[in-house]
């Protein structure tokens, strides 16, 4: 049974902060869903890291996340938080982001007020639009979704660019705009966590990002429950953590001719097989072979 929107608003509603891991395709979706994950992120940065081997400054585009997108929900029940980036456009092409990836499968579109090309958050040089046409922006969405309960996350990357007080101002015009959930990127002091907490803190879920080695402090979950937020997503963390991994393997492959070094540290073919289902699989197969040989 596929989720429904309901259940991502139950959760954020919940007395427990959501986490939510980054993925960036389905195998790392399945993975963090078998882990325990109630909801998950894909993000459009690892996107970029492991698709295009390329940072996070505007390559991706709007089909290529819809078409992971939609392997993912092919494969998993999840709530899926699905980085929209700046709408791929203006107003009109917001729509049309927020109509593909609805029908792709996402519960909620996170959407921001840079101006394109944008670039990841936690990386100098971002430039914004209006806080105005961010309102445009936001109410494109609303009007955009085929269900009403589509969470639209409305995020400022302001604090970089204009200063933590236009943030502010800026977050505040995007909840009168009717945005679902509120994401201030960036804050650089817990000082401006705690600050942005106390002003929005029960009017609207508050969502943090943490990035390893970024300019927000790396609090933990708790930490971030006790300041006010509700959602926390670690966007990131999976590729770095794959790419330490996958060095040190092919690094090892190479000097050694041999991957024998590391069966300790990687899945052997059946275990594999059944983390991805690969028995229950054939299993369904073979059912409905049997199904059509008896008619």
């Amino acid at each position: 049974m596929l989720p429904t929107h309901d259940d991502l608003r139950k959760l954020l509603q919940g007395p427990e902060i959501l986490v939510a891991p980054g993925v960036y395709d389905a195998l790392s979706a399945l993975i963090a869903t078998q882990a325990g994950a109630k909801a998950i992120y894909l993000s459009g940065a690892s996107i970029a890291y492991t698709h295009m081997a390329r940072s996070d400054i505007g390559l991706t585009s709007m089909k290529e996340v819809a078409d992971i997108l939609t392997m993912l929900r092919d494969r998993l029940n999840t709530p899926i938080i699905v980085d929209g980036d700046d709408g791929f456009g203006n107003a009109l092409n917001v729509q049309r982001t927020v109509r593909l990836f609805e029908r792709a499968g996402a519960n909620a579109i996170q959407l921001e007020d840079q101006a394109s090309p944008k670039r990841c958050g936690h990386l100098a040089g971002k430039r914004l639009i209006s806080s105005a046409e961010m309102v445009g922006k936001i109410k494109a969405a609303q009007d955009a979704r085929s269900r009403p309960d589509t969470l639209i996350i409305a995020r400022t990357d302001a604090i970089a660019v204009e200063g933590f007080e236009a943030a502010l101002a800026r977050a505040e015009c995007y909840v009168e705009a009717g945005a679902d959930v509120l994401f201030i990127e960036a804050p650089e002091t817990r000082e401006h966590m705690q600050t942005l907490c106390r002003q929005f803190k029960g009017r609207i879920p508050l969502m943090a990002n943490i990035v390893e080695g970024g300019r927000t402090p790396s609090l933990d979950a708790a930490a971030l429950q006790t300041l006010g937020y509700s959602l926390v997503i670690f966007p990131g963390g999976a590729v770095r953590a794959l790419a330490w991994s996958l060095s040190r393997y092919y690094q090892n492959l190479l000097d050694s001719g041999t991957t024998a070094g590391w069966h300790d540290k990687m899945l052997n073919f059946d275990q594999l097989n059944e983390l991805i289902g690969t028995p229950a699989l054939i299993a369904q197969g073979k059912a409905y072979a049997a199904e059509g040989h008896s008619a």
